[in-house]
Parts: structure tokens; C-alpha cells; sequence
């Protein structure tokens, strides 16, 4: 099996048990401190992941790789300017956002969310920026020379470590108020990422055939040719990742100050962000780690079939990647669709969410199709328009956030419905980019094969569900089983299934 093989195989099962163990620490957190909690806790996130983005400047990509070119040819003089330059990078610009983080945590927390106790969350979270952009280093190494065995055993230690530590954490910051709570399980995270960065640490120590530490400030010095080739990859990847960074920064800022003008105050209006930021979307967006890896696995396939003019198999693989990334994701909406109460319940020992599932999961289809997409128009040079869609999208989400949640007969459903809109913007506007760069054949009895699928499960859920006489976890168990055992069969009759593909995947 190739290295690219190998590593999309690892990416799509580390993918998987991380996104478990997240779910097992969102589980955690919310019936440790409830929906109020989780929203303070999802409030300080988006500024958190803000932080990070600027801090690594968009560093792992570019380091990437420069590291995989210069290990092609044995450059390992390159390699080691690479890892200096990265690091003196980072290590500054964390010296400037760790503490600018926590200088501008009280007028965030009081002035633009409308609940003082986010300052706590915020306080918490800080020390993690260095932490994360010193990892991110090791971490764009080890993807340089296709090493993906460290990066996803630190995201699954990263992980472990959090669950461990977070209900002790959690519990002994309770008694003082649920924003001390909420702040515990920040500080959970951010252990969880120092040991990640150990352990990197200590397998790039074992692993290196260079020297970081020898001539350290000499490298730096020499380094100015390595410096600009770093900001020319680094420069762009940056822009696009601040662009979902900044929207998401500003969204708890939006969806607070909405509902305020409708009326609802900043306690409820905190719980219910909590409710859907905490509890549906990252639900909704659980099929994400296979389209991520599809996606990562699309642009040197489409790359390698650009330069050598094969059109036909530019489209095929786009046709692949969409028929993969609907039927991924088309069970999964399914299923969330028609077992949302139940699944919320189990879950969070709460339902009240449920309704932000029902509603935005019909549409999420549109978000599982986004990352191949994008992949797509990265691997044919239009990173840009794929920058300048994204930037349109968040526009769009933003201000309609701004104006449904700010309705009384909307409120918090306002701020789903824009969220939605905005997910459907993005993907369409990539979507027309990649029609109008290469000519398509559209395969739309496919399509409807699939459309079909999903509508047909669905029918036979709704019917199933309530005849099944089993407690709650056994009769969700039972319909999830049913549901998929049917959605394959009906795949495979419609031949959206092709046993080829996995035969080479996983062989």
C-alpha cells in the first residue's frame, strides 16, 4: 500500500475516534454544567480558534510542504531552515497574542458578548495559543514527510487526556459558579493540547535526523529565503482561514446582541446558543472527518490529473468525490432527521435542541459536499475564488443572523436558518466556480438515485420508530441499524455503491 493510501486510511479512522471522544467530552460537559455552561463555554471558542488561526498564519500548510520537496531531494539543510524559521515565526506571535488575548478578554466578555462571565472561559483558554502553535510546527513536519501516524495519535491523546481530566476539573469549579465550570473545562483543554505537543516533542526527538538547537539564531539569520518562501504559501492559506475564523469570532457577538434586540435576555440567550453551537451542529457536522479526508486525498489526485491535461479523469474524480460525500453524508441526515429527539436524549439527558437538527439537517448535505469541492478548486488554482466564495458566504450568514435572530418569532432559530444559508451559499458559489472552469457532464440520474435513497430511508424511520417496543437506547440502536442496513441495500441497487473503490482503499 502507497504512503498516500496508508495515510488517508489513518486519517479517516484517527478522524473517526477523535470525533467519538469529542462527542464523549461534549457529552461530559453538558451534563456536568448544563445548557448555560455550554454556551459560556462555546462563546470563549470561536475566539479562542481566532487566536490560534493568526498565530499559526497558516504555517502548517506552507511547512508541508516546503518539508515534502525538500526531503524529495535529500535538501536536509532545508529542512532543518524550515523548522527554525516556523518556529521563531510562531513563538513570536504567540508572545504577542497570549497576552493581547488577555487584555482584551474583559472588554470582549462585558462589552460585546453581553455576559461579563465569558471573561473566565476567555482567561482560561489562553495559555493553549503557544501550546498549539509550537504543536502545529511538529505537525506540518510530520505531514511533510507523510508521517501521519504522530498527528493522529496527538489528536487522539489530546482527546483522551481532556475526557480524563475535564469531569474532575468541571466538578471542582462548580461550587464557585458555573462560569468557574465552564473555565475548568477550558483548562482541561488546554492540558490535553500540552501533552499532544509532548508527546510530538518527544517523537520528533526520537525520529529527527537533524539538530534544531545547534546554530539555532544562525539558521534564523540565513533564513530569509526560507522566511519568503513560507509567506508565499502561508500568506493565502492565512486569508482563507481568517475569513471562517473572523465570521465565527463575530457569530456569538451577532447572535447575542439579536437576541437581545428581540428581547430575550443574555442568560437565556446564552443557553440557547448552547443548545445549538454546543449541542446540534457538532452532531450535524460528525460525517465532516470522512469528507475531510476524501478532501485531502482530492487535490494531489486532481493536481496529478491537471498537469497531465486528463480531463476525463478530472471529472471523474470530482464525480466520485460527490457521489461519496452524498452518500456519507445522506445517511447521516437520515438518520439525525428522523432520530434527532432520541439521539439528543441519550446524548444530553435533554431534547430541547432537537428542533435545530430537524430543521438544518435536510440542508447539511450542502455542507458535506463543501470541503471536496473546495479540494477541487485548490488542485486547479483557484484558491482564490475559492477564498472570495467563502468571504461572500460569511457576509451572507452574518447579516442574516443579524436580521433573523433579531426577530421575536425567530430568535436563536433565525441564527440556524442563516447559519444554513450560509453553508448552501458557499457550496453553490463553489460549485458554479468549478462549472465554469471545466466542462461538466452532470450525472442527474444519479442524483436523483440518491435523492431518492435519502427519502425512501427516511419513510421507512418514521414508520419503524414508533412501532419498535424497546427502552430508548435499544430502540435507537435497532432503527439506526435498520435505517443503514436499508440505505446500503437501496445504494447498492442503485449502483452509487462500487465495491472497487473500497477494495483499493482498504486492501
Amino acid at each position: 500500500m502507497s504512503k498516500f493510501l496508508k495515510g488517508t486510511i489513518i486519517l479517516i479512522v484517527a478522524g473517526l475516534l477523535t470525533r467519538i471522544l469529542g462527542f464523549i467530552n461534549r457529552i461530559v460537559v453538558a451534563r456536568l454544567i448544563g445548557e448555560e455552561g455550554v454556551g459560556l463555554y462555546m462563546m470563549a471558542v470561536p475566539t479562542l480558534v481566532l487566536a490560534i488561526t493568526i498565530t499559526q498564519f497558516g504555517l502548517p500548510v506552507a511547512i508541508s510542504k516546503l518539508v515534502a520537496e525538500a526531503e524529495a531531494v535529500g535538501d536536509r539543510r532545508k529542512v532543518k531552515k524550515i523548522l527554525v524559521v516556523s518556529l521563531s515565526i510562531t513563538i513570536v506571535l504567540s508572545m504577542i497574542f497570549f497576552p493581547a488575548l488577555l487584555a482584551i478578554a474583559p472588554v470582549l466578555s462585558q462589552t460585546l458578548f453581553t455576559d461579563a462571565r465569558v471573561y473566565y472561559p476567555l482567561v482560561a483558554i489562553a495559555p493553549v495559543v503557544p501550546i498549539v502553535a509550537v504543536s502545529s510546527v511538529l505537525r506540518g513536519y510530520f505531514q511533510g514527510r507523510q508521517q501521519m501516524k504522530p498527528y493522529a495519535y496527538s489528536q487522539l491523546l489530546e482527546q483522551a487526556v481532556r475526557i480524563t481530566l475535564i469531569a474532575a476539573f468541571t466538578t471542582a469549579f462548580l461550587p464557585y459558579g458555573i462560569e468557574y465550570a465552564a473555565a475548568g473545562a477550558m483548562v482541561s483543554a488546554v492540558v490535553g493540547e500540552f501533552v499532544s505537543l509532548v508527546y510530538l516533542f518527544i517523537t520528533f526527538k526520537r525520529k529527527k535526523p537533524i539538530r534544531i538547537r545547534y546554530r539555532f539564531f544562525a539558521y534564523v539569520k540565513e533564513g530569509k529565503d526560507t522566511f519568503v518562501s513560507l509567506m508565499r504559501i502561508a500568506v493565502p492559506t492565512l486569508g482563507s482561514r481568517m475569513i471562517g475564523s473572523i465570521a465565527w469570532f463575530f457569530e456569538p457577538i451577532v447572535v447575542a446582541q439579536s437576541l437581545a434586540l428581540a428581547g430575550i435576555t443574555a442568560t437565556h440567550a446564552t443557553k440557547q446558543y448552547g443548545e445549538l453551537t454546543g449541542y446540534a451542529l457538532p452532531l450535524l457536522m460528525l460525517p465532516s472527518f470522512i469528507t475531510y479526508a476524501l478532501a485531502t486525498s482530492l487535490v494531489p489526485a486532481i493536481s496529478e490529473a491537471a498537469a497531465q491535461k486528463q480531463h476525463r479523469l478530472i471529472e471523474y474524480r470530482l464525480h466520485q468525490a460527490v457521489r461519496l460525500s452524498l452518500l456519507a453524508g445522506g445517511l447521516s441526515i437520515v438518520v439525525l432527521y428522523v432520530l434527532a429527539e432520541e439521539i439528543m436524549q441519550l446524548m444530553y439527558g435533554a431534547n430541547g435542541a432537537a428542533i435545530f437538527v430537524k430543521v438544518m439537517a435536510p440542508f447539511f448535505i450542502f455542507y458535506y459536499l463543501q470541503g471536496p469541492l473546495q479540494a477541487v478548486l485548490q488542485a486547479l488554482d483557484l484558491a482564490k475564488e475559492a477564498m472570495t466564495n467563502s468571504l461572500i458566504g460569511a457576509i451572507v450568514k452574518t447579516a442574516l443572523i443579524f436580521w433573523l435572530a433579531s426577530q421575536p418569532s425567530l430568535g436563536i432559530m433565525g441564527a440556524a436558518l442563516a447559519i444554513t444559508v450560509g453553508i448552501m451559499v458557499v457550496t453553490l458559489l463553489h460549485a458554479a466556480t468549478i462549472v465554469k472552469a471545466i466542462s461538466l457532464s452532470l450525472y442527474v440520474k444519479q442524483y436523483i438515485a440518491h435523492f431518492l435513497v435519502i427519502v425512501s430511508v427516511g419513510t421507512v424511520g418514521h414508520w419503524l420508530v414508533p412501532l419498535l417496543p424497546f427502552s430508548l437506547l435499544t430502540k435507537t440502536i435497532v432503527a439506526i441499524t435498520v435505517m443503514a442496513f436499508v440505505y446500503l441495500a437501496l445504494a447498492q441497487s442503485f449502483r452509487l455503491i462500487e465495491k472497487d473503490e473500497f477494495r483499493q482503499l482498504f486492501r
